[in-house]
């Protein structure tokens, strides 16, 4: 013991004689400062988490949208955002774990200066695109919300601005975007961009596409400028389904998907089909029903009653490609810009084909994304409650477009609930024990009130109160 002793003295000593141990408080496995690239795929997937998730606390659109039903608790599916606070969660998501990490990533890129000046602007153009998106995602959720100020540290009461006047200058940054992005330089790596895997041309597709869609989401309250803004980005859009920007989990934790986790790790057996889905996939013998769905535990295929009580074992749960720990997020597709080509031509913009065609695409696209064949796309397309030439139109075109592009956004449900609203179709079954009318937007969330009461007032004043039944700038029908 004595020669232990002997031996762990010089050590003692020698540590004792140490100056300055205050590099033993660095941790360097975590970094002060973390690379802009990382931000910005961080925020990519806090947005693709939200916008894919189906927990009750997060995303309600599956129930607004009519696609899901629950099993057990309505709350949620009877339009009550309140009880859990999801405008508060969707709120936060949006502007802390999205927005402003997109927002320090470009300021730390800015100030890299030893990154190539052609790198640079396309990766601050990337950024700028993704905030873009997050803003678009924000003001057809709430319509006014902070945006001169939003992301002002110094700021803790922002203004509300004017979702109009908003949403015309994330038309503005946009074309700025696009005129900014060079294929003669690189942007992200791919490892870092995890929607189009470095690829600037894909972004350029991606940005036209997004203009595109923001362009005809105006045109029933400005539709010269939805003209000239769809005509100046639809031929750069979308062309085929391999373009897809999809945000893709992987099968290990922790970078499954949420559904994944809600659904399969967490047992969830609460969600099952919506009747207004499911019947019309039995009726039109859509190949796609045994791809979203299965069958209850008699074999058959059957959908809920959106706000009523259903019994889990009665009625068809989604698929496992839903529940996949490695499925993905789709941000922006072919099939949407299809049916957005459709509807173009019927507005009698300019663009290339017929309506008939794109409807035509877009279905096919859609039956084979998911699984189904080019094969059982033409039979179903050759139906006569299918085929646009004899789709059901009472309500003209916006009936024929809006009914397929809602089953067709199924698992996009915060996009199916813009186009439910901006189309006006499908009509949806009115939910049992509502205690609203449909969301046309969602009410500010609890802490805007207590916190940011001034501007809030302002902004509900607006609305003759913060209504849910409120219809957002762009709809007007």
């Amino acid at each position: 013991m004595r020669k232990i002793l002997y031996l762990a003295l010089p050590v003692l000593l020698l540590a004792a004689c140490t100056k300055d141990i205050s590099r033993f408080n660095n941790d360097t496995k975590k970094p002060t400062i973390v690379p802009g690239s990382m931000l910005f795929s961080n925020a990519t997937r806090n947005m693709a988490d939200g916008l894919i998730n189906a927990s009750v606390n997060v995303n309600v659109f599956r129930f607004t949208v009519n696609h899901w039903a629950m099993a057990t608790y309505q709350d949620e599916a009877q339009y009550n955002f309140t009880t859990r606070a999801i405008p508060q969660a969707w709120w936060t998501r949006f502007y802390r774990d999205v927005l402003k990490d997109l927002a320090e990533g470009s300021r730390l890129i800015t100030a890299d200066a030893f990154l190539d000046p052609g790198i640079k602007q396309n990766q601050l153009a990337i950024i700028d695109i993704m905030q873009v998106y997050a803003y678009n995602v924000l003001i057809n959720t709430f319509g006014d919300i902070p945006y001169t100020a939003a992301l002002d540290g110094e700021n803790v009461f922002p203004a509300y601005d004017d979702a109009k006047t908003v949403y015309t200058d994330l038309l503005k940054r946009l074309a700025d975007d696009i005129s900014k992005l060079k294929t003669t330089s690189t942007g992200f790596a791919s490892a870092d961009d995890v929607l189009n895997k470095g690829s600037i041309t894909n972004w350029i597709k991606f940005a036209n596409t997004l203009q595109f869609k923001m362009g005809i989401l105006l045109a029933d309250v400005d539709n010269p400028t939805a003209k000239a803004i769809v005509e100046a980005s639809e031929p750069n859009a979308y062309s085929s389904y391999q373009q897809n920007a999809f945000f893709r989990y992987l099968a290990n934790s922790p970078n499954q998907s949420p559904l994944y986790t809600d659904i399969v790790s967490g047992g969830r057996s609460d969600y099952v089909a919506a009747k207004d889905l499911m019947d019309p996939l039995i009726s039109l013998n859509d190949p796609r029903k045994a791809l979203f769905f299965t069958p209850n535990d008699a074999g058959n295929y059957a959908g809920g009653i959106v706000g009523a009580s259903n019994t889990f074992e009665d009625f068809s749960r989604p698929s496992s490609r839903i529940s996949a720990a490695d499925s993905v997020y789709i941000f922006l597709d072919y099939v949407e810009t299809e049916f957005l080509r459709a509807e173009a031509i019927e507005r009698g913009y300019n663009v290339a084909g017929t309506a008939e065609q794109h409807y035509n695409n877009a279905i096919a696209a859609s039956i084979v994304y998911w699984g189904g064949t080019s094969a059982q796309a033409a039979a179903y397309l050759a139906q006569p409650g299918v085929a646009y030439t004899t789709a059901p139109a009472t309500g003209g075109w916006r009936q024929k477009i809006g009914f397929q592009k809602w089953i067709a956004l199924y698992n996009r449900p915060f996009e199916g609930w813009t186009e439910i609203r901006r189309l006006d179709y499908p009509k949806l079954t009115p939910v049992v024990k509502a205690i609203s009318g449909f969301p046309n937007r969602f009410p500010y969330p609890g802490n805007e009130q207590q916190l940011n009461g001034t501007n809030y007032t302002t902004a509900a004043a607006k609305m003759g109160g913060d209504k849910v039944e409120f219809k957002l700038f762009w709809d007007k029908f």
